[in-house]
């Protein structure tokens, strides 16, 4: 069957549980998050719900954890704590739950990266994959890094993402 097939099958709305991952942003200034949800409402997605927690990976893994066994939930989409400071740690926290890894998002997402910002962009370690039969996309906290992973993968492969989960 090919792509067009695959996505002709896809659903056009999926619901989505974003999380921001931070020690310093609040619902005032969670301009990442903010702009995850508005993108993913804009094009037909519904929000299960939205969450800001401290850069802590056991924070993080306990609140992902608590959102992989909502029902309704199909994809959970994080944002900060991706970089290589100390403090960042919602890869390692993700990683643990991730069943299997959707290693060419994190890759493409690099080399569009590094298409904006240069070489800065392998410090990112974006990722992606599939934990108790859900997608799990893990972003940067710039706003910018926001935009463009979810307009340039996530949305337009969204719902194909959700019908390949369910087979």
């Amino acid at each position: 069957m090919s792509v067009a097939e695959h996505k002709s099958h896809a659903p056009a709305s999926v619901s989505c549980f974003v999380l921001t991952v931070s020690d310093t942003r609040t619902e005032a200034n969670d301009t990442g998050g903010q702009a995850i949800r508005d993108l993913l409402e804009t094009s037909g997605h519904t929000i299960a719900g939205h969450a800001i927690v401290r850069d802590d990976p056991d924070a993080v893994t306990r609140t992902v954890s608590g959102w992989l066994a909502d029902a309704s939930t199909q994809v959970i989409i994080t944002t900060g704590g991706t970089g290589i400071t100390s403090r960042d740690g919602t890869y390692e926290a993700i990683d643990r739950l991730l069943e299997k890894r959707l290693t060419g998002f994190g890759e493409l997402f690099r080399m569009l990266s590094y298409h904006q910002i240069g070489p800065a962009a392998m410090m990112s370690r974006a990722t992606a994959g599939r934990a108790l039969g859900k997608a799990i996309f893990v972003l940067p906290g710039s706003p910018d890094a926001v935009r463009l992973a979810m307009t340039k993968l996530i949305l337009p492969e969204l719902g194909h993402v959700v019908q390949q989960l369910r087979r």
